[in-house]
């Protein structure tokens, strides 16, 4: 009795041995801007980030192949969509990254969720998506307009800047970030004095920053990014308009705006971010890896290729802790189940609604005279404590919170 008891625990326990070295194959792609005006924050550098933290992952995790493919959505959300769907339905690939550009994100949300896969979205701003659009099969991992809002926004008027006229990218992004920064202006005591739409992907701001000019706001509320708000900013230097006494307050600039545009003229630009190459000595050793596996050094991540990377190996980890092939909603509860943790963002939780929660930012862009090496853009203003930094949990409505 006790030789066949032995051989069934045998038996048993090589049977476990076999299950946990079972190769488990993950399919990732990052559906990003490879070829317009985010794919100097997100496109390339964004697969790099995600191909970095899978193999990171693959060598605690020798039993995982991961293979990582990209697309380029184009900032239209028909073709976002018809990648997503011959991703998810033909190529077997599990989770999608990245997707800058809130429109094209708002759709391949929902197409994550009608097929039970996962998106982490670090690319896309619109607070809708953990807010009225959200679900259960998706993470908004980087930051979002309430955010920048809350952070930027709240900043400019504490500091006498109460009149704003907003020049905003006629999108749901743009439409996202003008309304949360809105709202903040009005909560603090400011005036809106006007508004004006952009189509996305301008080369000519000048009859929308002489508007911005005429209604003698303090404050010129940039609700745009990437390209747009570099062209915004470079023109409204020509037009003189900083020296005629208005302000401009890019509510969303990324370092790789600060270094397309260069210190002389981005200085004294206050803005949010949740993450900073040259943050700590961890962010500093993630980018120097970063720039060997890109290939340029004169290039600086910018935070949404940080969240693809931090977004990927907590996603990874979840896996990791469920085994074989679970659906997508299994694994999105078991990403929020788990607190996270990488050398990015540091340790923190994602809600209930799927906002990823960790600190932000508010930083200042240097001098020429103060910044004493290459990427030196920032000098830190404040702290923001992930409790504060994003929406409460209970003003977002979104469906899936009770109460």
């Amino acid at each position: 009795m006790k030789r066949t008891m032995s051989l069934a625990a045998l038996a048993v326990i090589l049977t476990l041995g076999t299950a946990s070295a079972q190769q488990i194959n993950v399919k990732i792609g990052v559906l990003t801007d490879m070829s317009s005006l985010y794919a100097d924050a997100t496109g390339i550098g964004s697969v790099i980030a995600a191909k970095m933290a899978a193999a990171d992952f693959m060598k605690d995790h020798p039993n995982f192949k991961i293979e990582v493919i990209s697309g380029d959505h184009q900032n239209k959300p028909d073709i976002g969509s018809q990648i997503a769907n011959q991703w998810y339905d033909v190529d077997h690939v599990d989770m999608i990254a990245d997707v800058p550009n809130s429109g094209v994100a708002l759709a391949i949300s929902q197409i994550a969720s009608q097929k039970n896969k996962v998106f982490i979205a670090s690319g896309p701003a619109s607070s809708d998506l953990t807010g009225p659009k959200c679900n259960a099969n998706m993470v908004h991992w980087t930051y979002d307009t309430w955010m920048l809002a809350n952070g930027t926004g709240k900043a400019v008027v504490k500091t006498g800047g109460d009149t704003w006229f907003f020049l905003t990218s006629d999108y749901a992004f743009g439409h996202a970030l003008e309304r949360d920064t809105e709202a903040v202006v009005l909560k603090n005591g400011g005036k809106v004095l006007g508004k004006v739409r952009h189509p996305l992907n301008t080369n000519d701001f000048s009859s929308f920053l002489l508007q911005a000019q005429a209604s003698k706001a303090k404050i010129i509320g940039l609700a745009n990014a990437g390209g747009d708000t570099i062209n915004a900013i470079k023109q409204a230097s020509e037009f003189g308009i900083v020296k005629g006494g208005q302000s401009l307050a890019g509510l969303l600039v990324f370092a790789t705006d600060v270094a397309a545009l260069g210190l002389p003229t981005a200085q004294g630009l206050v803005l949010t971010e949740t993450f900073y190459w040259d943050l700590n000595d961890a962010t500093r050793a993630w980018t120097k890896r970063w720039h060997v596996e890109r290939n340029a050094p004169g290039k600086y991540p910018a935070m949404n290729q940080a969240g693809v990377y931090a977004g990927t190996l907590h996603y990874l980890k979840a896996r990791a802790a469920l085994g074989g092939n679970p659906d997508g909603k299994s694994v999105v509860a078991k990403m929020k189940e788990m607190p996270t943790d990488d050398p990015l963002f540091g340790k923190g939780t994602i809600r209930a609604d799927g906002r990823k929660l960790h600190a932000a930012y508010l930083f200042e862009v240097k001098k020429p005279s103060e910044s004493k090496y290459p990427g030196d853009f920032y000098k830190l203003r404040a702290t923001i404590p992930a409790d504060e930094a994003f929406r409460p949990l209970k003003e977002g409505n979104c469906p899936m919170v009770s109460g």
